[in-house]
């Protein structure tokens, strides 16, 4: 069950991942904050230039609400693409001429110097494999944002506490039978 505090503490998180200002807040600097409907658009490059087209395009992932959210989703994506290529006991060398022959780029469109850049951090990439939370790209994906609206739905009143507890112990019952009934 969600408190008072725990409702506020999501809000205020959700809040955060829009980009809205509380009252008495100053908005950020205008370099984070992107206008248009469409936010931030990171594109994702294909590195074998397999893919249909000149540009190497594989997808455009859009929403992203500011540049620091795009920059860390196209560097985990990048950090993700560099392990994928990599296989046990490669050579540094090695894992980055499979990367650009096999890999995906991530790059923030429109960014300029302030989007992040693959080449920046590449040799460190490759010379340190990655922790699962740096690989993590899809916990950073827009399209994955749950909208506050959505979470209006839900219930978080004793009744529905006691309605869940209820069903938890018919499951937790309905097992013991069962497990009596092999024995």
């Amino acid at each position: 069950m969600m408190d008072e505090a725990d409702k506020e503490a999501q809000r205020a998180f959700i809040t955060g991942i829009r980009g809205e200002v509380s009252e008495g807040e100053e908005p950020e600097q205008a370099a984070t904050a992107k206008p248009g409907e469409t936010g931030w658009v990171v594109r994702i490059l294909d590195q074998s230039g397999a893919s249909a087209g000149d540009d190497d395009v594989v997808e455009e992932v859009k929403g992203f609400l500011d540049l620091a959210h795009a920059n860390a989703f196209a560097r985990a994506y990048v950090r993700d693409s560099i392990e994928r290529c990599r296989i046990p006991g490669a050579a540094e060398r090695d894992v980055l001429e499979s990367w650009f022959a096999f890999g995906e780029n991530a790059e923030v469109v429109d960014a300029g110097e302030d989007g992040w850049k693959a080449s920046t951090e590449l040799d460190d990439f490759v010379s340190s494999p990655a922790t699962p939370m740096e690989r993590d790209w899809r916990a950073l994906d827009p399209r994955r944002l749950v909208d506050e609206a959505a979470l209006e739905g839900f219930s978080d009143t004793a009744h529905d506490d006691l309605a869940d507890e209820d069903d938890d112990e018919a499951f937790v019952t309905e097992i013991i039978r069962r497990k009596q009934a092999e024995s």
